[in-house]
């Protein structure tokens, strides 16, 4: 499992002797990337990013050792200009330009690459044996492996090239790694055949996506893993995986600092575990989710805010005037408040998110606020599976998640929550609006506490300039959840007397 003190996105396996992707996250689906001197493919559509992966692996290279690109499709000055848009800087990368010219549409031989004949002895075979051998690379590419495909006279003599290119450049030292426009109408199973490591790369309404299939000699993370190409050329966020994550930790009783509040929840919210508060809009919630922030501040403890729907500056002028001091926190590093535009991220980099901050900064309570801001993230994913491995990792590592649920009814039938997440929950708390003497009024209950007992009553909540204060149970009142709470029969009675 994964140490507490490693630093985010290592992954279990043995790293020994492997040669790095160029891109961190692949590493980690890779257990801690490629095992050299071996052959491999990305494979995928126009557009999902196979020349992108090809030039991050090329320029990855270290100790003064050299990379070589054979571009069939693009030339030279096509290759260095884009990879120079996204960042990439390929002055340490051969290129051997076999690309069409313009030539090619009057010459029909000028683009003969292989025949029939021994590829050995042709002219276009002899300039990759030549570089290969000038440059001994420690790296290769060819890119894309589908236009000698197009150039070969049939299927078995593509695969025949193909196999005696591999072996030649393996033979040399290098490893190597094909791109392949890969669709149903043209299949290029023999080449995930002969490859020792196939790479999948997908784009559709949903982004960009990423999965390894094969991986010879080496286990790996199943995917799919989310993708993007960024400045610096592709990012990818490995899938969260709880289970390979985990930390001894004490439990323990967290309180609110609110008296009334600690003793409702016989001591508080306890350490790795999952609280949903939820209620409708305006109630108080994230106020309350803030106070158990304040309270670990205090004992010198970090927490994190992802917030998705509010602006910092609206949440921080509003937790100022009720006493929670959020600058004051953010300052000293014991708060730490996220904004996220959820269509700007998949859950998978949400979660590497938060990996860091638990992982690197030390984090112990984690917010959510709110479970309608992060579905928008899914983009018609399982809000469910996601959500659990979200919170099954940060309770495997210790750390108290608080989610912000929001329930669109103010008053009426109660509902616990909209989304249907309640068993993800160790707690439940919930706030309601009432309607006392023609006033608005608030009030706090419990539902559910798996880690013990809990104070059945509910109680009005107040949200003043000097903080939250939670008064007494209300048990003069019945229909509470209603929203159009009746005195009690006793309390009737009572009244009725002279």
């Amino acid at each position: 499992m994964t140490s507490a003190t490693a630093p985010v996105g290592r992954a279990q396996g043995n790293g020994a002797g492997r040669l790095s992707t160029g891109i961190r996250g692949l590493d980690i689906v890779l257990l801690e990337g490629l095992v050299p001197g071996r052959v491999y493919v990305a494979r995928g559509g126009p557009g999902t990013g196979k020349t992108t992966l090809a030039l991050n692996f090329l320029t990855a290279v270290r100790n003064g050792r050299s990379s070589l690109l054979v571009t069939l499709s693009q030339s030279e000055s096509q290759v260095r200009e884009n990879a120079a848009a996204v960042g990439i800087d390929m002055s340490g990368v051969e290129v051997l330009d076999l690309a069409p010219t313009e030539d090619a549409f009057t010459d029909v031989d000028a683009y003969d690459i292989f025949s029939p004949a021994d590829v050995e002895r042709k002219p276009t075979t002899q300039r990759i044996m030549q570089a290969i051998d000038r440059l001994k690379p420690e790296r290769a590419c060819v890119d894309s492996i589908t236009q000698l495909r197009y150039l070969s006279p049939d299927a078995h003599q593509f695969r025949k090239q193909l196999m005696a290119l591999a072996r030649y450049l393996t033979g040399q030292g290098a490893t190597v790694l094909f791109t392949s426009e890969a669709s149903r109408d043209a299949p290029d199973d023999d080449v995930q055949f002969l490859c020792d490591g196939v790479i999948n790369l997908e784009y559709g309404p949903d982004g960009r996506t990423i999965s390894v299939s094969k991986f010879r000699g080496s286990s790996f993370i199943e995917g799919p893993h989310s993708m993007r190409i960024a400045r610096g050329g592709v990012r990818i966020a490995p899938r969260l995986l709880p289970l390979q994550h985990e930390r001894e930790f004490v439990v323990e009783s967290l309180p609110s600092g609110i008296p009334e509040l600690d003793e409702h929840l016989q001591g508080g919210i306890e350490r790795g575990t999952v609280t949903i508060i939820t209620g409708p809009t305006g109630v108080g919630k994230t106020s309350l989710g803030l106070q158990f922030m304040k309270e670990a501040a205090g004992r010198g403890e970090r927490s994190v805010v992802y917030t998705f729907e509010e602006n910092l500056s609206t949440l921080a002028q509003r937790c100022s005037a009720i006493s929670i001091p959020t600058a004051e926190m953010t300052r000293t590093g014991k708060l730490s408040i996220v904004q996220i535009e959820p269509l700007d991220y998949s859950p998978d980099e949400f979660a590497g998110q938060v990996r860091q901050e638990v992982e690197d900064r030390e984090a112990r309570i984690v917010m959510v606020d709110s479970v309608v801001g992060y579905q928008l993230s899914l983009r018609h994913r399982d809000l469910d599976r996601h959500l659990h491995a979200l919170c099954r990792y940060l309770r495997n590592m210790g750390v108290t998640t608080i989610l912000i649920d929001e329930v669109e009814a103010i008053t009426g039938d109660f509902m616990v929550t909209e989304h249907h997440i309640s068993h993800l929950a160790d707690t439940v708390v919930f706030l309601r609006y009432l309607e006392l003497g023609g006033q608005i009024h608030r009030a706090i209950g419990v539902l559910k506490k798996r880690t013990g007992d809990f104070d059945k009553s509910l109680r009005e909540l107040e949200i003043t300039r000097y903080g939250i204060k939670v008064g007494r149970p209300l048990t003069g009142l019945r229909s509470i959840l209603t929203g159009t709470p009746e005195l009690a029969a006793a309390a009737k009675d009572v009244s009725a007397q002279p």
